[in-house]
């Protein structure tokens, strides 16, 4: 689990931080019952009794870190929070500077906007965010078997378009940063 969430981060951050939504969820929905963790979900995976050692403390420093940030409800990391503000920076900064993340975001502001106003007045977060909620959304209904509009669709489609721009953006400043 570890080290598919350290590939993700170094090769789609977006990916990254739909898996660590996921796995927040995860957490959750055991109530942050570790001995439940490790009774129905790591002693499953089919890796080696060390393997599954290491995945079990893995999610014991992500459930600890949750219950010290008090997100054990709902809420997100603050290392992943930083992550999407990052993003966030990004983003502004491209749609100033890139023609073609510009016209690709332009596609996507539309469902955006339908985002903010379904927010019905609570904060949706930053335009990124929104992006990765709407994502992390599609693959919620996927995984319940549920249809979706066409217009949600839609709107995952263009998220993913923008997320999958930045990504490469990001991925590129990362590379090509002086160490």
């Amino acid at each position: 689990m570890k080290s598919i969430a350290v590939r993700k981060k170094s090769q789609n951050i977006g990916e990254y931080l739909i898996y660590m939504y996921q796995m927040e969820d995860l957490i959750r929905s055991y109530q942050g019952n570790m001995t439940e963790i490790k009774q129905f979900v790591v002693s499953h995976y089919p890796v080696s009794d060390d393997e599954k050692a290491e995945i079990a403390i893995w999610f014991e420093e992500i459930l600890e870190k949750m219950k010290s940030q008090q997100i054990l409800e709902n809420g997100h990391l603050k290392e992943l929070k930083d992550v999407v503000e990052n993003l966030a920076n990004l983003h502004w900064k491209l749609l100033k500077t890139d023609k073609t993340y510009f016209d690709t975001y332009t596609k996507a502001k539309p469902f955006i906007l339908d985002a903010i106003v379904a927010a019905n007045g609570v904060d949706p977060g930053n335009e990124i965010q929104i992006c990765l909620n709407g994502i992390y959304g599609l693959l919620l209904a996927r995984l319940l078997g549920k249809e979706l509009p066409k217009r949600q669709l839609e709107a995952s489609e263009a998220f993913g378009e923008v997320l999958g721009l930045l990504n490469f953006n990001y991925q590129q400043r990362i590379f090509m940063s002086p160490n």
